[in-house]
């Protein structure tokens, strides 16, 4: 049923029961709002199913348990951390921030959060919605999902013939749809029911369901593109915001995957997703940093767990699904930053210390033998003084990030879809420079929040200025985009959509510029490169 406004604006009626929120420094606030079922015993690693409801009014006032996940005291070298206790299964809930509880049917914007599939929180306060809201007048929604083992495991042939035993249910998904099985995929499941709660509730909330933008960042930009391609999805969004997304990766077909599910449960000490039933959740938690040594190849960024393309609910690439049906006329922002691999790789001295010839043989693996020499050579012409080290990170940031997602602006422009480009620049001046601007480097900014990550390494010694004055043109753009699919403002220079001719792509740095193939050294290597390798 929809709102009807009355005199206590932080309680709205929905089909599912009433909600509470609370008043935040100007806007009302709805945490830990169940969007489908908790997926725990019976329902671990089947859909997500619809939540039935509740009686009285729900308090929604605190943020519920975020997905399980490793948990390292004291956090990371680079963003501090990014998942605080408590963890729980019962975690598909999402977080709702808006100006009014109303019916002004303000835009909407989804976010959500990456984390190498294993890692992160709708409600963590670096993601808060709160900037959003306040300075775009948006409705924005912050999801959690389940990951690592109990989002992306993909079970082998004998346990996928056990789907919809044991409970007498047949399988369907959180709107209450029939769901064939989800495969290892019920993380897509899980978004694609949060999805479907927004669009059919957030009238209640003062939002737009027909003006829905999904952003997200790192395994939550491949997440997004992936939710774009689900059957059904794309009429229900009408813009994505793609930062970081790690295209490069080789998703495997369900075949691809069992290796690592043996792994796994061997690991887990387990013959089946039966008998891991069994076991509590930190037991699985457990037994996933096993398979970060067991699937770890140098010079590659370590992904225990990754998307299945299952040809039931993930029918291609991500990156593809932004190319056909439907979800090939959604609006497009996508962008990369210049030194995504340091994040990973160069604060590592087993990476940071790589001579010569050892990372010509990574290229190698990449483009040939016979092409490395001069492959190095052309990475060490775009970086004047580089290390091999430098030459490594640059390669690695090509194939995963940038070069993927050029091909994918590229694509859009030749067949005329609407597709805006960005890289970043900025770089952090943490441990003497060695990050540059690394992978999430670009998310203080892009929520113009940086209050909420004092405690993030990277972005300490940051130039208050300069930082702040690149954060609100950054900022206000994807403000702007999620409000009309068209990223300009008055504050910054024109930014025009990425074309076959210009690919005009957006620089923020110190000084904000929108450049022709800013990526064209790189562009021109990788496709020369495949060329030989092809020809």
């Amino acid at each position: 049923m929809a709102h009807i406004p009355g005199p206590d604006e932080t309680v709205v009626d929905l089909p599912a029961g009433r909600l509470r929120g609370a008043v935040e420094d100007g806007l009302t606030v709805f945490r830990a709002v169940p969007y489908a079922a908790s997926p725990v015993g019976a329902l671990r690693w089947r859909p997500a199913r619809p939540h039935p409801g509740w009686s009285g009014t729900r308090d929604a006032t605190a943020d519920g348990p975020s997905a399980p996940q490793m948990y390292r005291e004291g956090g990371d070298p680079v963003l501090g951390g990014h998942g605080e206790p408590p963890f729980d299964e019962d975690c598909l809930t999402l977080n709702v921030w808006t100006p009014g509880v109303d019916d002004a049917r303000r835009p909407v914007l989804v976010w959500i959060h990456g984390g190498g599939f294993v890692s992160g929180s709708g409600s963590l306060p670096t993601y808060s919605g709160a900037t959003f809201a306040r300075d775009g007048d948006l409705v924005v929604v912050g999801i959690n999902y389940r990951i690592g083992p109990l989002g992306y495991l993909h079970p082998t042939p004998e346990d996928e013939e056990g789907y919809g035993d044991g409970d007498g249910a047949a399988d369907t998904d959180g709107a209450g749809h029939a769901a064939r099985p989800a495969g290892g995929n019920h993380w897509l499941g899980d978004q694609l029911a949060a999805l479907r709660w927004v669009h059919e509730n957030i009238a209640s909330f003062g939002g737009d369901p027909d003006s829905i933008t999904v952003a997200g960042q790192s395994g939550g930009a491949v997440s997004t593109a992936a939710l774009a391609g689900a059957p059904g999805a794309a009429d229900l969004i009408r813009r994505v915001i793609l930062m970081s997304p790690p295209f490069g990766l080789d998703f495997p077909s369900p075949e691809g995957s069992l290796e690592r599910t043996a792994a796994y449960l061997e690991l887990a000490g387990a013959k089946s997703l039966a008998e891991l039933r069994s076991q509590e959740w930190p037991a699985l938690i457990a037994a996933a940093g096993g398979l970060f040594a067991r699937t770890a190849r140098w010079g590659y960024w370590p992904t225990p767990f990754l998307p299945v393309i299952d040809g039931v609910t993930l029918h291609r690439h991500p990156a593809d699904a932004l190319l056909h049906g439907a979800a090939a006329g959604i609006e497009v922002l996508i962008g990369w930053t210049r030194e995504e691999a340091n994040f990973g790789f160069a604060l590592d001295p087993g990476h940071a210390d790589a001579d010569r010839e050892r990372v010509t043989a990574r290229i190698a693996e990449t483009f040939g033998a016979g092409a490395a020499p001069d492959v190095y050579a052309a990475y060490e012409r775009t970086r004047p003084g580089s290390r091999p080290a430098d030459v490594l990170m640059d390669l690695i940031t090509d194939e995963l990030f940038r070069m993927p997602a050029v091909r994918l602006a590229e694509a859009r422009a030749a067949a005329g879809r609407p597709v805006w480009a960005y890289q970043f620049d900025f770089p952090s001046p943490a441990y003497e420079g060695r990050l540059g601007a690394a992978h999430c480097l670009e998310l203080p900014f892009a929520f113009d929040n940086f209050d909420q990550w004092a405690n993030a390494p990277f972005v300490a010694g940051l130039a208050p200025a300069v930082r702040d004055g690149l954060a609100h043109t950054m900022h206000r753009a994807w403000i702007a985009f999620a409000r009309t699919g068209d990223p300009n403002h008055p504050d910054m220079p024109h930014w025009s959509p990425y074309g076959a001719d210009t690919r005009t792509t957006m620089r923020f740095d110190s000084v904000v510029t929108a450049l022709d193939d800013l990526a064209g050294d790189s562009r021109r290597l990788h496709e020369g490169a495949l060329r030989r390798l092809t020809s």
